[in-house]
């Protein structure tokens, strides 16, 4: 099992400031390393244009989330495989040559694992990564599996300039109350020391296991045999940043 107490020492690393980044530099290590298409201050600024496709920033990586150009649907990477879920709540496999503002990924190999507690609300699952990681601090991806009861997500449409702001879009959403389903959450606990980078605490998307519903996760209520999996992060990588 590797040092998960290295998250308090996470580092964050820019590969391009100005120019969306070449496929070679996204490529996929597996050495612990968070990849990354732009940042979550880029998407608040407001700024909704994409800054690279999915299919070479997703190359060899097996986990991830994001969203599309113009902040059309959300974006959920499972087992490798990239998912684009509309506002008609349904996941379908999405292009490669899809351009995204915002991107997380990484080749998950997780450090530790355990059972979340039947009844557990997807509000107190920031708690238990805190605990499995070992620290408040840094970036870790994290993956929650297993029965919900109460599962709740969405979707937001496209945009077009002047861009609305984030909260403003948000307002627009479309839910999707799933009721009980199996699924897989994945996603990334942001600490305050990375603030700006990914979206603060823990942002997850989920995709049902039949791959007939999924999003951005609002709200869940852990079953009997859900499991979280953590994978603290050695650093992360930043590409695709751009100057409006």
């Amino acid at each position: 099992m590797r040092n998960v107490t290295r998250a308090a020492t996470v580092g964050v690393i820019l590969l391009s400031a100005l120019l969306p980044m070449a496929p070679s530099a996204v490529g996929a290590t597996g050495d612990g390393w968070v990849s990354q298409i732009g940042t979550y201050d880029y998407l608040v600024k407001p700024d909704y244009d994409g800054l690279a496709p999915v299919g070479p920033a997703t190359a060899g990586m097996t986990l991830g989330l994001g969203t599309f150009d113009q902040l059309n649907g959300e974006l959920v990477m499972i087992g490798g495989v990239v998912y684009r879920v509309g506002t008609d709540g349904v996941p379908a496999v999405a292009s490669p040559a899809a351009t995204t503002p915002f991107l997380q990924t990484v080749r998950f190999d997780p450090d530790r694992s355990a059972p979340v507690p039947p009844g557990t609300l997807c509000s107190g699952l920031p708690a238990l990564v805190d605990e499995l990681a070992g620290s408040g601090d840094g970036m870790v991806a994290v993956r929650v599996r297993g029965t919900f009861t109460n599962l709740v997500t969405r979707s937001v449409p496209a945009q077009t300039e002047p861009y609305p702001t984030l909260a403003t879009v948000v307002a627009t959403q479309t839910l999707f109350n799933l009721g009980s389903r199996r699924a897989v959450l994945v996603g990334f606990r942001t600490g305050p020391d990375l603030a700006g980078t990914g979206a603060p605490g823990l942002h997850l998307h989920g995709i049902t296991a039949d791959r007939t519903a999924g999003g951005h996760v609002i709200s869940c209520v852990a079953g009997t045999d859900v499991q979280m999996s953590v994978q603290v992060a050695t650093g992360v990588r930043v590409s695709g940043q751009h100057a409006r």
